[in-house]
């Protein structure tokens, strides 16, 4: 049987602002080599080749494929043996929201110019990996997510980075109450952080939490910049949140927003909303990765 694949192909920045755009600034930039747009155009070629060597590997491994050709955009993998993603970390985790049981392996598609950490493979190595992935012998790693409560209703049940809630301009002051278990605390500050271990190297890091292994099912709370003009000390600030335990908040600001794994997905939060984090029962399927990483600790409830 013709093993079914969902590839899901981010566009470049020359792609969406050079070809489609056609904006005339940075093309301007580009035929003068500025160094804030230099790398642009290499970024694109290397990404198209890793195309090319995805549908080449595909075709002969006589593969039926279904090509996405936006991160964000809907599909449906259910069906599907596998779903491949060609770009970089980010348009994994766009993908990722989709998924379900289906294994996911990202292909990093320009190395020398964005992050691949959850990708597997990498142009070069493209027809191996397939091979390895679609014939079972690529060891896949369970990454847990996180589900998302407003006002009792589902919003998110995929969070594999992290959700950012915070007043939608930086110069102004979140304010909100947050509750685990019986601490409860009102609190000031530029927003808060809050995500299970695969968002635990990037904005958590970040803003001073710490790395945990990708086997872990906590979550983890990081406050941005508190603010305690008397001096008082907050408890809950930098928090790893337990299997099973959840986070309560309500939002004390008429304009809040609640982003979800990155700057696409935004919700309204309005004064009194009612926030609540926990783990997700479906976990994600990685091929390709190293389950291990550096532990540092939290405090822990």
């Amino acid at each position: 049987m013709r093993p079914r694949v969902v590839v899901v192909v981010k566009r470049t920045a020359y792609r969406l602002f050079v070809e489609e755009a056609q904006d005339e600034r940075i093309a301007r930039l580009l035929k003068k080599n500025d160094p804030t747009v230099r790398r642009m155009r290499r970024a694109h070629d290397e990404h198209q080749g890793t195309i090319e060597e995805v549908d080449q590997a595909l075709t002969r491994l006589s593969a039926h494929v279904v090509w996405i050709r936006r991160a964000h955009a809907p599909y449906d993998p259910r069906r599907a043996d596998l779903v491949i993603t060609v770009g970089g970390d980010g348009t994994l985790l766009a993908a990722s929201h989709r998924v379900g049981a289906t294994p996911i392996l990202g292909v990093n598609s320009a190395p020398d110019h964005s992050v691949g950490f959850f990708c597997g493979a990498k142009k070069g190595n493209v027809a191996t990996a397939l091979a390895r992935a679609l014939d079972g012998r690529m060891k896949a790693v369970e990454l847990a997510r996180m589900t998302v409560h407003l006002n009792g209703k589902a919003i998110s049940t995929r969070v594999l980075n992290d959700a950012l809630f915070c007043h939608p301009s930086p110069a102004a002051t979140t304010r909100y109450i947050l509750r685990l278990g019986k601490a409860i605390e009102e609190q000031k500050s530029s927003g808060f952080w809050i995500g299970p271990a695969a968002g635990s190297t990037a904005a958590q890091r970040s803003g001073g939490g710490k790395i945990l292994p990708l086997s872990s099912r906590d979550l983890q709370l990081v406050v941005r910049e508190p603010y305690t003009p008397e001096g008082e000390r907050l408890k809950l600030t930098r928090l790893l949140i337990g299997d099973g335990k959840e986070v309560f908040v309500r939002s004390k600001i008429r304009e809040g927003r609640l982003f979800i794994d990155g700057p696409h997905e935004v919700v309204d939060v309005g004064m009194g909303d009612r926030l609540v984090f926990r783990r997700s029962s479906e976990p994600l399927f990685v091929l390709g990765l190293h389950g291990r990483r550096k532990w540092g600790a939290s405090a822990r409830y």
